[in-house]
């Protein structure tokens, strides 16, 4: 039997797949996806061997960032159903032994949120100090160079107040006060809300994004060389993120948590040039959150091994040390398969690459399609709606094209996502890549996605072991993952050629993929190789 810490640590080693909500299925023809079309496909998800869902925003919003921008914390938006329907999937998740943890979004809101609507009205009311408010410079300009992740300053005038709030994303997602003891208890609450109808956990997103310097201090240029698409580029954000007052709130936020029966789970998106070092800082001890994950993958144009080599680095398991988390592809990064395939064949490229996840030190995150092996869907310009896609367009990609329907069947219509046109196209590649068709050939990414992840639910080196990088070159990596009971040895070629490598001794192979190699010490492209210690 396994310690019992074990057993309440469900979320340690955990897999868990996202689920974006407008993308997953929808259940009244509207061509949006809402919550009864999740349940009633929670049974693919629990067939893949996960350990639970993430939810991404299903809140009352304006949909300016498509549910990021909230406009009511324990409301659920009508495009995605009633808290009838919330409850239902909950209780459904739980009967096929899922975890359910859903998004919070502490570091701001939307405009039409009671609380800045009654903030923004003058400087005296109730909630005056509830959100990020500065005077003008004397010549009025903002008050600080400050500038958004969207582009353009972090500032907006409100005539009302005859001041500048801030928002570090959209106009329309002014910045909360956080470091305001009323705004804290206000977000607590919330949390108690979703707790108290038996969400498993959060993850929170942009939360270094909570506070800032006070002070208002302009942030400095970037100087070293570079090609820069948007003037957030080119600051280094030292003072408009990132403070070290986010720390406290954390503690209050896991004390309520831990105030929970079972082991409610924390994880925070961390972004930014020193999201390392806020990642180490947010799950450290005991106290703060127990994972946080970046950035690492995510937007990396190849996967190399000199990029695997930096996961161990930055945790490699000191004492007090939180736990991380990883995902290759999510809902704002293109996926990983279109940036990393390189000309490749895709299929096998996202096999080797499920293969990878797996065997990484830390809880997983598998986004939804990527059990497909779906590549980055292509949306015409007129088709975009992501705010980041339409303003920086051509330039970067966006996110819309990891947002496209998910395929469940073979037709010639909707691939089984919607009786409608849904609210971004389908891409052509991916109606050849549906559920529906995958579950019928044997050799297909998804059943190859269920054995993977019964690999790592049968290895417990693989959910908490150790990991050590024993060879990082151009193409070849090889890294242990070791418990007390067992040694697994990693192998990929993540080239473009054919290497050799010389398998040691004292080595069985139990798991490959695209192992089309001539002899053991042969290594073709993409293949990915597991091996065990069966002698010393």
């Amino acid at each position: 039997m396994a310690p019992a810490a074990d057993i309440r640590e469900w979320w340690r080693g955990a897999v868990l797949y996202q689920i974006y909500p407008r993308s997953f299925a929808d259940s009244n023809g509207d061509g949006i996806g809402d919550l009864p079309g999740i349940t009633a496909h929670l049974d693919h998800v629990a067939s893949l061997g996960v350990d639970g869902i993430w939810l991404s925003p299903f809140f009352t919003s304006p949909m300016k960032d498509f549910g990021y921008d909230v406009s009511d914390y324990v409301g659920i938006d009508p495009i995605f159903g009633t808290m009838a329907d919330f409850d239902r999937l909950v209780a459904r998740a739980h009967e096929l032994g899922l975890k359910v943890i859903i998004d919070q979004v502490y570091s701001h809101t939307s405009d039409q949120h009671a609380w800045f609507l009654e903030s923004r009205q003058d400087q005296t009311n109730p909630r005056a100090d509830w959100y990020v408010w500065a005077d003008a410079k004397p010549d009025g300009s903002p008050p600080s160079n400050w500038q958004s992740v969207f582009g353009g300053p972090a500032w907006t005038w409100d005539a009302r107040r005859h001041q500048y709030y801030m928002h570090n994303f959209l106009k329309e997602q002014p910045q909360l006060n956080v470091r305001n003891p009323q705004v804290q208890e206000a977000l607590l609450a919330v949390s108690r809300f979703w707790l108290d109808r038996g969400v498993d956990g959060f993850r929170c997103d942009a939360l270094n994004f909570a506070m800032h310097d006070p002070a208002l201090t302009d942030n400095p240029p970037v100087l070293a060389p570079g090609k820069r698409t948007r003037p957030f580029d080119f600051q280094q954000h030292i003072h408009n993120q990132s403070h070290i007052d986010i720390l406290p709130f954390l503690t209050r936020l896991r004390r309520v948590a831990d105030s929970y029966e079972g082991d409610r789970f924390l994880v925070a998106e961390v972004g930014g040039e020193r999201a390392d070092e806020e990642m180490k800082l947010y799950t450290q001890g005991t106290e703060r959150l127990q994972s946080a994950y970046g950035f690492l993958y995510l937007y990396a144009p190849g996967l190399t091994p000199a990029l695997v080599e930096q996961g161990p680095a930055m945790w490699p398991g000191k004492p007090g040390e939180g736990w991380p988390s990883w995902t290759f592809s999510n809902h704002d990064a293109p996926r990983a398969v279109s940036r990393w395939a390189q000309g490749r064949d895709p299929k096998a490229y996202a096999e080797m690459a499920l293969l990878l996840l797996m065997c990484l030190r830390g809880n997983v995150f598998v986004y939804q399609g990527e059990e497909l092996g779906l590549p980055q869907a292509d949306v015409p310009f007129e088709r975009l709606v992501d705010p980041e896609a339409i303003a920086n367009w051509p330039e970067t990609l966006g996110r819309d094209g990891a947002r496209t329907p998910m395929p469940w069947k073979t037709d010639n219509g909707f691939s089984g996502f919607s009786d409608s046109e849904p609210w971004l196209p389908i891409d052509p590649r991916h109606k050849a890549l549906t559920v529906e068709a995958q579950e019928r050939d044997p050799a297909s990414t998804l059943h190859l996605t269920r054995r993977l992840i019964a690999l790592r639910r049968a290895h417990p080196a693989f959910r908490t072991g150790t990991m050590t990088v024993i060879e990082a070159t151009e193409s070849l990596l090889v890294f242990e993952r070791t418990d007390a009971a067992e040694s697994l040895l990693c192998v990929f070629n993540l080239g473009h050629e054919d290497i050799t490598w010389t398998q040691p001794r004292g080595w069985t192979t139990i798991e490959s993929v695209n192992d089309t190699a001539r002899s053991s010490d042969h290594l073709p492209p993409m293949i990915g190789r597991i091996l065990i210690r069966t002698a010393g």
